[in-house]
C-alpha cells in the first residue's frame, strides 16, 4: 500500500535529504533551485526526479549570466512506490543525491554503480 503524506511533511523529507549532503559537497552547489512537484512530465510518469540545467563540468563563460539550474523531486511517484515512511525517506534521499550528482556531471551509469540509480 502506498505511503500517504501531505506536502509539508514530504517537503521536510526533501529538506532532510539536502541537509544530509556533506558540507564539502553542498558548498559547491550554487545557483540551484530544488522544487517539489506532485507529478512528473506526462511523457515519463514514473520519473522520481529531474535535473534541469548545465552540469558544472560543461559550463563556460560568465557564471553570473546563467539561469539557475533546477532539481525537481516528484512527490506522487515516490509516495506510490514506497510502503513505509522509512522506505520513502530512503528513496527521497537517493533521488535528491542522484539529481545533485547530475549537477556535478555524474551520469546515470556511474550513479547506478554507486547505488544511486
Amino acid at each position: 500500500m502506498p505511503v500517504e503524506m501531505g506536502p509539508a511533511a514530504f517537503d521536510a523529507l526533501v529538506d532532510r535529504a539536502l541537509d544530509g549532503i556533506p558540507d564539502e559537497i553542498a558548498s559547491l552547489v550554487r545557483n540551484v533551485a530544488v522544487l517539489v512537484e506532485d507529478e512528473p512530465p506526462a511523457d515519463d510518469p514514473d520519473l522520481l526526479g529531474l535535473y534541469d540545467g548545465i552540469a558544472l563540468t560543461e559550463r563556460w563563460g560568465d557564471p553570473s549570466m546563467q539561469l539557475p539550474d533546477r532539481i525537481f523531486i516528484f512527490r506522487n511517484p515516490l509516495l506510490d512506490m514506497c510502503e513505509s515512511e522509512e522506505e520513502l525517506e530512503t528513496e527521497v534521499r537517493i533521488t535528491v543525491v542522484h539529481e545533485v550528482a547530475h549537477h556535478f556531471g555524474i551520469d546515470d551509469d556511474r550513479l547506478h554503480d554507486l547505488g544511486y540509480a
